[in-house]
């Protein structure tokens, strides 16, 4: 079982938008969501920094910094992964298309 918290759409309680950068998205296949995929988070230089489990809507969620990230999904509906580059505080949300 991941230890991870539960990685729902809602923010933590006194999460500061304005203070913290939030990567958040849905992993999907067919546009269906994937619960249960690995959802890795690598930095700009592709070295593992985190990973947590989609939730039963396939949603994820990282805490991280300004800089440039890729989410790699990795599930039995296949894999996928995106970019993002957030340049401040702030929830930056993508989807990660699985196939």
């Amino acid at each position: 079982m991941c230890a991870a918290p539960d990685q729902g759409i809602a923010l933590p309680p006194n999460t500061d938008l304005s203070k913290e950068t939030v990567l958040a998205g849905r992993v999907l296949s067919g546009g269906e969501p994937v619960a249960g995929a690995f959802v890795r988070l690598l930095d700009g230089t592709g070295e593992f920094t985190a990973e947590v489990v989609s939730s039963a809507s396939g949603d994820f969620r990282f805490f991280a910094a300004p800089g440039t990230w890729t989410v790699r999904a990795l599930s039995r509906s296949g894999n996928g992964q995106a970019e993002l580059t957030p340049d401040g505080p702030g929830l930056f949300q993508t989807e990660v298309a699985v196939a």
